[in-house]
């Protein structure tokens, strides 16, 4: 899954031993997406990819990530495992990595037309 958005928060980075030796780290953070109506999507990053994706408050990215489910003691917790981030460039709107379309063929879309009236025409409406 994918979403766009700017990031808000980016908690402390945790890291530390598994009961079998190996180290591990994980990186939080909360994006907030930029529709009519914004949503704030906690995510992470873990292991190698903590350090991979370095990320700041006020980016705004592309997010890719799964969504995964478990039970513990008979209740059910939910988390955002985030796998790649692409930073969008903002003035161009398009992300700072080239993009490939379904067919495999990298593409760039061009920005509409922008209409400006002519001088001579006249302005008929009636309000």
């Amino acid at each position: 899954m994918d979403a766009e958005g700017k990031i808000i928060v980016k908690l402390p980075l945790q890291s530390g031993v598994s009961k079998a030796g190996n180290n591990w780290s994980k990186q939080e953070y909360v994006l907030e997406t930029q529709e009519a109506y914004p949503k704030k999507i906690h995510f992470s990053f873990f292991g190698d990819r903590a350090n991979q994706y370095p990320l700041e408050v006020g980016d705004t990215v592309r997010l890719s990530f799964d969504i995964d489910s478990h039970e513990y003691n008979g209740r059910w917790f939910t988390s955002i495992n985030g796998w790649k981030a692409e930073k969008i460039d903002l003035n161009n709107q398009a992300p700072q990595t080239t993009q490939q379309n379904t067919t495999g063929v990298s593409e760039t879309v061009p920005p509409p037309p922008v209409f400006t009236p002519a001088a001579d025409e006249p302005d008929d409406l009636p309000f």
